[in-house]
């Protein structure tokens, strides 16, 4: 009897002791808070606001005033962004290629293809904290990020393939208001960064840059003309998105071009002209683009050898 009575007291402390350990341990809420706590510190970040409700540090960089401007689910916007995990294993800076265009309630949607979506925690701070079209940096806890699995693929340890589980997200995120405004910037910053000289701006808002003088006229270039010539396409981060041509000649009808394509050689291009084109999103593929991100600035070198009448 004193035995049974002696191994149902080990039981029960074991279990107390299990409890207790339980007990012990933090909430995923607790810890998420503890490392953004321990980030925020290490990295001597200032100005930041915790929303109680949903554990995500923010700080607003810059907001529109007017009440009209207020984001809602059903909004169609245009984000670009910056993100790292805290641990720094993951980082994906360009904001050429950080682009994001849809309605703000489907930013959260996983892809079919590749199972990819933004967390549900970046939906929540645009629609709820940040309220009007701006810019603010984030610190959104792993709960409301992609948990206890991560995503991505390849090894924990590999860097800048997988964001680890239970890591939370530093963001930086602007809602662009003036698309026209944003990309003029951009271009401008990319001339700059670059050290490029001899680029005008045109009425129509694309910048160019006459590289080789024509041996033609210009205005010979109508909108059916059959303009012969080799040609790149790039991104601003030297990404090539049309490389098909750069050294056999193809034909291209200005009529069939993006817009800023079309006008400058209408305006500026003749036979032997070497041109370079800076074209803002809005005269090149625009917001709901395929094969380049939404709203990508788009940059083209052509050196035509010939224009022809149809």
């Amino acid at each position: 009897m004193k035995q049974k009575i002696f191994t149902f007291l080990l039981i029960a402390a074991a279990g107390l002791s299990a409890c207790k350990k339980l007990e012990e341990q933090p909430t995923i809420k607790v810890f998420d808070d503890q490392q953004i706590q321990s980030y925020v510190a290490a990295n001597s970040i200032a100005g930041l606001t915790k929303d109680e409700n949903s554990g995500i540090y923010y700080k607003v960089l810059s907001q529109t005033t007017s009440g009209a401007d207020s984001i809602k689910y059903s909004d169609e916007v245009l984000i670009v962004y910056t993100v790292k995990t805290l641990d720094g294993k993951y980082v994906s800076s360009d904001t050429i290629a950080n682009h994001f265009y849809s309605y703000l309630g489907q930013l959260s949607f996983k892809n079919a293809t590749t199972g990819f979506g933004y967390p549900i925690g970046l939906q929540l701070a645009i629609h709820d904290l940040l309220r009007y079209k701006g810019s603010m940096r984030l610190l959104i806890p792993s709960n409301l990020a992609y948990g206890v699995n991560g995503f991505g693929t390849g090894s924990v340890t590999n860097t800048n393939t997988r964001i680890g589980g239970n890591q939370s997200l530093d963001y930086y995120v602007n809602v662009i208001k003036d698309q026209n405004a944003y990309d003029d910037q951009v271009i401008k910053n990319y001339i700059a960064a670059k050290n490029l000289t001899g680029f005008v701006k045109d009425p129509l808002g694309y910048y160019y840059k006459i590289n080789t003088q024509p041996t033609g006229t210009i205005g010979e270039i109508k909108d059916f003309s059959n303009v012969t010539a080799t040609y790149q396409g790039y991104l601003l981060n030297d990404v090539a998105f049309d490389i098909n041509s750069v050294t056999s000649a193809a034909t291209l009808v200005p009529f069939s071009l993006v817009d800023g394509v079309k006008d400058a050689m209408l305006k500026h291009v003749a036979t032997g002209t070497n041109i370079t084109l800076l074209i803002p999103s809005s005269l090149g593929y625009g917001l709901p683009s395929s094969g380049v991100p939404p709203a990508s600035i788009l940059k083209f070198d052509f050196n035509v050898t010939g224009v022809t009448q149809p």
